[in-house]
This record gives structure tokens, sequence and C-alpha cells, in this order.
């Protein structure tokens, strides 16, 4: 296969207190399955919230923001057995009185975890974001990728195995 030089693709979705908000990532300009090319996706890195922003959350409890990047849209965060997942994580925080005590943040799964990445056929990718407390204003994700070509009958069996 055929490989360009890595780039980065860069999304945001806002957060909207306790329900699942998702936005389209279109890949269009990358992705075109009956010209054979393709997106391999080598990495992926999160930011919750904005930089120095703070976390709010109610005194004495637990509360955490959830991601997910997957080529088909969802109503709801799904579980790593679903096909259109691409990668999830969690950031977790514990408050106490006044404090934050405990923050936590990880990788379910994602591109960096597999041998070659995560090669993408669709044209459109969608990060959703849900949390069990509106403490984040936004999730914010950078993909280190590449483009790369396949026979168009790959190309076309890797498009359809992710819608």
């Amino acid at each position: 296969m055929a490989r360009t030089d890595s780039f980065f693709i860069r999304a945001t979705t806002l957060t909207d207190a306790l329900n699942f908000n998702q936005s389209a990532i279109d890949l269009g300009s990358y992705v075109d399955a009956l010209g054979k090319s393709v997106l391999r996706i080598h990495n992926i890195s999160v930011q919750y919230g904005v930089p120095n922003g703070a976390y709010a959350g109610a005194p004495n409890s637990s509360t955490s923001s959830s991601f997910q990047l997957t080529t088909q849209s969802q109503t709801d965060l799904v579980a790593i057995s679903n096909r259109s997942l691409i990668s999830s994580g969690t950031l977790s925080i514990a408050t106490g009185a006044t404090e934050v005590v405990m923050m936590d943040s990880g990788l379910d799964v994602g591109p960096q975890d597999w041998t070659d990445g995560y090669l993408i056929a669709v044209e459109q990718l969608y990060l959703g974001v849900d949390q069990t407390f509106d403490h984040v204003s936004q999730v914010s994700i950078v993909l280190e990728c590449t483009v790369e070509t396949m026979t168009q009958a790959a190309a076309m069996a890797l498009a359809l195995s992710q819608q």
C-alpha cells in the first residue's frame, strides 16, 4: 500500500450537561473507497474541557466524562463490542468538600493499541460525548493519520463493513 506522511485531524464536541452529544468529522477529502483511498488512524489524543478550565462538580461526589469515536452515528455510548467503535475513553473525577481529590483518564481502546493502527474507509466519523455531571464544556481529539491506497474491491469491502 502506498502511504503519505502523517498529518493531524482535530475535532471538538461540546457537552450538554447530562445529554449525549455528537459531532460529525468529515473525511471526504481523505477517503474515497471508489478511488481506492483510505485513512489509517495511528494515534488519538483526548482533551477534556478547555486548557486550565475548572472542573466543576458537586461536593463529595464522583463524576465522569466519556467519549467515543465511531464510524456510524449513535444515540448513546456503545460497548467495545460494537463494530463501529474506533476508540473510547473516560475522565473520572472525585471531589471532596472543596477540592478535586482524584482525577484519572484513560482509553478503553485506541488506534495505538493495534499493530498497524485503525483503517477507515467511510467519509464521516462521529465524536460522541456523555457525562454524569456537567463538569467539562467540551471534549476534543487529535488524530494522527496517513492516507493509503488499496484495491477498489478491498476499499469497498472495508467501507461496507464500517457502515
